[in-house]
């Protein structure tokens, strides 16, 4: 992508926007609108969509999913959409958004887990970094999502799917473009590490909690 002065300027508004979507908590809004307060004060205190799982039901907690999850693909299209634009209007060809659209994901995460709008305390970004992933790369969303499935439905814990998602994340980006070119793409394994590790960190208290044997657990089978 051609830098210069315009495409700068939309790549910061693309920033800002993602980081004032991301901060719009769906966790917090829906725990409200069902009566609950702030989801912050229940269970883990984390504004995510399995603390409101824990602590309002299934209904709220598909909501919060649907609304994080659309942060993130909404996000990375808006400065997608930009820069199509500047192209049109300017007769410059934009040869590839890759950089923009990582940046941008970037603040959509840092937007949900810090946000402006609920005193910079948030969520763990899992949905909204999926959302991004699936406009960003879908398979390797595809390839989180296998990870995510299978150590949390065998370990029972929703905190250990989340991690080995971020762990597969750089990877999974580095076996799709080596499928798809014959090469690795080391830009994009590169541009995932950051998220990788921010979901890592931000588990830091379920990790402890994991080797202390204190986690709690989601069960996937239906109750008889």
């Amino acid at each position: 992508m051609l830098w210069n002065t315009w495409t700068i300027l939309i790549l910061l508004a693309g920033a800002a926007a993602g980081y004032l979507l991301g901060s719009v908590n769906f966790a917090i809004i829906i725990t409200r609108l069902f009566g609950k307060g702030d989801i912050r004060d229940y269970g883990s205190g984390n504004a995510g969509m399995t603390n409101v799982l824990r602590t309002v039901g299934k209904g709220a907690a598909a909501l919060t999913l649907l609304g994080d999850f659309s942060k993130g693909i909404l996000s990375v299209i808006f400065v997608r959409l930009l820069l199509l634009l500047y192209a049109w209007a300017s007769g410059t060809p934009v040869s590839s958004t890759v950089l923009a659209d990582y940046i941008v994901a970037y603040a959509a995460l840092l937007g949900h887990v810090f946000p402006l709008f609920y005193h910079f305390k948030g969520g763990k970004g899992i949905l909204v970094s999926a959302g991004c992933m699936l406009i960003l790369g879908p398979w390797s969303l595809v390839i989180c999502l296998a990870a995510f499935l299978l150590l949390a439905v065998t370990t029972q814990y929703i905190s250990v799917g989340s991690i080995a998602a971020g762990v597969a994340y750089p990877i999974a980006n580095g076996l799709v473009t080596w499928a798809q070119t014959g090469q690795i793409g080391w830009l994009e394994v590169c541009l995932a590490l950051p998220i990788a590790a921010l979901v890592i960190f931000l588990h830091r208290a379920n990790i402890r909690r994991l080797l202390t044997h204190t986690e709690s657990k989601v069960s996937f089978r239906k109750k008889q």
